[in-house]
């Protein structure tokens, strides 16, 4: 039947069962993450619970903050609201969400805003109000919440050094990555200092502080940036748990991925530094690969490999070490089962007899990765450059250290 939303009649709309099957279901705890107040996660939230409701599920409000924002409370219209709980607390009154309330009613979906909200002493039992949505999704009902990106712990201490305020309230980053949804709700620094002045935000008595404070625009710029790089690191995560399920034919350029191959040759840590340098460049990932050949690699191998981890770490790379008869083979499939989209490898002095003798990896990589769509870089190492001579410049990774 037609249902009534804000003035508007909605036809519900029919699709086939096969169309239904292909679209995931909505999330059991689904967030709208913002860079600042007033963004609109709110209105997000209570638009999803309006659309949920409207499709025949049983939805609440557990606690809904409107900060006297007029079209946030015309939203809250017709949806049940779970009475709150008042505390007394230091001589005031505070409402706070009443979650054995909520437990009670068990609904199918609960709306629970300001995620890292501190609970008033005494009025449940829990000092966060994640810890309440946590008991909610453990007790089977949906929770869809919204947090700013300050509250975030990785994020805090930074945000504290770039806007001047403390942040007290935090949330653990594995709280907001167990969501199964993260939707980012964005807005430009200048459209929300426009949202500021004209009172959509805070009260009037508190816009010229704000604007010259924590709404400065700077600083809204740079918040902006951390939950844009919070929810695509968030993004592209998810898509790769996808790939893993569903490899595609060739990679899918989504984001940089920067794999250097390494051996225990001298120069390796100079190819290892300059391939961090374009990751750097790029945001993109950094991926150090060695191939192991036990038979071809002395004892001398282990202490420089050791020493490449290390800088591996260092440089903010990971390490990957895996057993491969084809150096180039061994390379290029690495590289397509982790979505790489860039190979660095490091030139070695070889003889022409040993390259018609034993063949060219370089050139096998470079033919490797071309079919499946990867750019390839052959970097110079610095104790070749000065002793060059008239043998070809050949791939590092495995090169000269095992047949192919």
């Amino acid at each position: 039947m037609p249902v009534r939303h804000n003035g508007a009649v909605k036809e519900p709309t029919v699709v086939d069962e096969e169309s239904a099957q292909a679209v995931r279901p909505a999330g059991r705890f689904r967030i709208y993450v913002g860079a600042a107040a007033g963004v609109g996660k709110t209105v997000a939230m209570l638009d999803e619970g309006w659309r949920r409701h409207e499709r025949g599920a049983d939805v609440v409000i557990g606690f809904v903050e409107t900060h006297g924002r007029p079209k946030t409370a015309e939203q809250i219209h017709g949806l049940e609201i779970v009475p709150r709980k008042m505390v007394d607390y230091r001589g005031a009154t505070f409402p706070e969400m009443d979650l054995e309330a909520v437990l009670r009613r068990h609904p199918e979906v609960a709306l629970v805003d300001e995620l890292a909200h501190t609970n008033v002493p005494g009025s449940g039992p829990h000092a966060k109000r994640w810890e309440d949505v946590l008991d909610l999704l453990n007790a089977g009902i949906a929770v869809i919440s919204t947090v700013n990106i300050q509250h975030l712990e990785s994020v805090a201490d930074a945000v504290e050094v770039i806007t001047g305020v403390k942040i007290r309230e935090r949330v653990p980053d594995w709280v907001v990555r167990r969501a199964d949804q993260l939707e980012l709700i964005d807005s430009s620094a200048d459209q929300l200092r426009r949202r500021m002045l004209h009172g959509n935000i805070y009260p009037p008595e508190k816009v010229p502080a704000a604007l010259n404070g924590f709404f400065r625009t700077e600083n809204l710029v740079a918040l902006r940036e951390l939950a844009l790089r919070f929810v695509a690191d968030e993004t592209e995560e998810e898509l790769l748990h996808f790939l893993e399920s569903h490899p595609p034919a060739a990679v899918w350029d989504t984001t940089e991925r920067i794999l250097v191959a390494v051996t225990s040759a001298p120069g390796s840590d100079g190819v290892v530094r300059r391939a961090a340098r374009m990751a750097q460049r790029t945001k993109g990932e950094l991926l150090v690969l060695h191939v192991r050949d036990p038979e071809r690699e002395g004892e001398g191998a282990k202490a420089a490999l050791d020493a490449l981890r290390g800088l591996a770490e260092d440089v903010g790379g990971r390490w990957i070490e895996v057993d491969g008869d084809n150096p180039a083979d061994t390379v290029v499939k690495v590289a397509a089962d982790h979505q790489v989209t860039q190979i660095v490898v490091g030139a070695t002095q070889r003889s022409r007899w040993d390259e018609l003798t034993r063949g060219s990896v370089v050139r096998k990589v470079l033919r490797a990765a071309a079919e499946q769509g990867i750019d390839v870089h052959v970097i110079a190492r610095r104790e070749l450059r000065e002793a060059a001579t008239a043998g070809s410049q050949t791939f590092g990774a495995g090169e000269g250290e095992g047949p192919t």
